[in-house]
This record gives C-alpha cells, structure tokens and sequence, in this order.
C-alpha cells in the first residue's frame, strides 16, 4: 500500500479570524496517523513548513494582507509537495487557512495533470479586483487556476494548476457578488447546498468526478472543515449554517476513494479556539480516513 506523507502548514495569515494556525496540531492530536496505519499504510510526518506568525512585523499592500508571506509559505509547500510526489506518495496536507491550497495544488500539478474536488462554503473565487476582505484564503482557487494576483497565480512558476472544466466546487453557500458572477461566466462544475439537497449527495459527487478525471491523471481533493453544518463542525474559521451532514461528508470521500484515483488531499480552516472537545479534528480524522479508502463493510 502507499506511503501518506503529512505536510503541516499552521499559518493564518489569509484568514480574518485567529486560530485556523492550531489545526495541524488538533489534527495530529485527532490520532492521524494511528488511523492511517490502520488501514494499512506507511506514515511519513514531514513536520511542520516555516509561517510568519501575525505578531511578527508583516507586510501588506493595499487591497490584500500579508501577501509577501503567504506567497512564500506557499513556495516552501510547493517544493514539499512535489518531492511527495515525485516519490510517488500521497501529499496529505494539513492547514492553516485555505491560502495554503495555492502551494498545495502548485506542488501536484508540477507533476500530475490533475483536477480538483473543492469542498468549501465558499467560493474562494475573488481576487484582488473583487476582494471585499482582503483576504487571501477567498482567493485562493481563482488563483490556482490562473486569475488574480500575479504572485499567487505563478506559485511554482506555472499557470494554470488545472483546467477549469476538470474543477467541481461542492457544498458552497456563501458567495461574494462579484464571485458569483465569475463562477458562473467560469467552466467550473458548482454543486452548491441547494443543488444537493435536489439531487443527492451521489449524483453531485458522480457527476463532478466524471468531470474532475475527464483527460486528468487523477483528483487533488481540497477539503475546508466549514463545508459542513456547523453543527458537526463547529470549530473551523469561518462557520456557515446549512452545510454538509455527516453522512453527506462521508460519501463524498468514500466515492472518491472508489475511484483509486487520489492524488492528494488536503484538509484546512480547523480552528480549535472555536471547536468542542477537539470534535471537527476528529471528525477531520474520520473523513481523510474514508477518503484513503475506510469502509463500513
């Protein structure tokens, strides 16, 4: 069986809330790699990539903050996930704010033609053009697929990380104006809430990994813990109501494990400052295990 190799990445820079930086950490403590060991694969933990701490003195421009930094977090990711790859691992990355995606997907698409499974209750569709925030964790999957900010969009020295018609944007809710209209006018496959409550969560997930694996070598899975309800995940950065079910979030990632086509898998926005007794960490830890190939039966 592969070798996981686990890339924590505690940063929190790209996001408006403190705390997302702990989720390495609470994921770890979850018993991570206890459970990938029970299902049957070798576990490297690469420890931890370098980040600026928000107390340290930071750079900033006028519409987006901290971007030097988080630029160069996402290179060091970058170099890490492609050596993963190239050893022919499977990248389990650990964040920190959904920033770190750009050098997570940067790393994959170095070496694996690749599409993208995007589980979030965002977009994460702005850029410096449409940003009412600032924020970079709202931007980073326009950037990895070549919109935006010129220095996020060349992490790797590359763009695009994929083509759009091979991304699916599942369970989001919670758009900017000026991002909705960019994800509609985009070839961006988008199952928001509604969408799966009509249809079910099998049809949405069969549909965009038809288009997700149409012409790729295989599935960058990007996993923000706020894609389901608030209910099953409370402590993540920026909780939206009406989310994923427990059961919803499973299948998802037993579906994709289903189609032995994982390439990497990433799992961020888990802030411990707002959780209960560790249990979105744990329930992290649950869900990456059903994505690796866990079965009731």
């Amino acid at each position: 069986m592969a070798t996981v190799q686990i890339i924590g990445v505690p940063q929190d820079l790209g996001a408006n809330r403190r705390g997302v930086d702990m989720g390495p950490s609470a994921i770890r403590y979850a018993g991570l790699a206890d459970r990938l060991k029970k299902l049957g694969y070798e576990v490297n933990d690469r420890g931890n990539v370098p980040v600026k701490l928000l107390e340290e003195e930071l750079s900033s421009t006028e519409k987006l903050h901290h971007l030097n930094e988080i630029v160069a977090t996402n290179e060091r990711l970058f170099k890490e996930v492609v050596a993963v790859m190239e050893a022919g691992d499977l990248p389990l990355v650990l964040g920190g704010d959904h920033s770190t995606a750009i050098g997570t997907l940067a790393g994959v698409a170095a070496v694996k033609n690749c599409g993208i499974i995007w589980l979030d209750a965002h977009g994460d569709f702005n850029t410096s053009e449409t940003t009412t925030s600032g924020n970079i964790h709202g931007m980073c999957l326009a950037a990895s697929l070549g919109r935006g900010e010129e220095q996020l969009v060349s992490c790797g020295g590359f763009a695009p990380k994929a083509k759009e018609k091979n991304v699916a944007v599942i369970g989001v809710r919670d758009l900017d104006d000026e991002e909705r209209e960019a994800l509609r006018s985009s070839q961006i496959s988008v199952f928001t809430m509604q969408d799966i409550d009509e249809m079910g969560m099998k049809r949405v997930m069969r549909q965009a990994l038809e288009a997700v694996l149409d012409g790729t070598d295989g599935i960058a899975v990007s996993l923000d813990m706020d894609v389901l309800d608030p209910l099953e995940a409370p402590g993540v950065g920026t909780p939206v109501r009406g989310g994923l079910t427990y059961r919803e979030a499973h299948l998802a990632m037993e579906l994709i494990a289903e189609t032995e086509a994982l390439l990497s898998l990433e799992v961020v926005e888990i802030n411990p400052t707002q959780d209960c007794y560790n249990q979105t960490a744990e329930l992290a830890v649950e869900l990456i295990a059903s994505a690796l190939g866990k079965r009731i039966l």
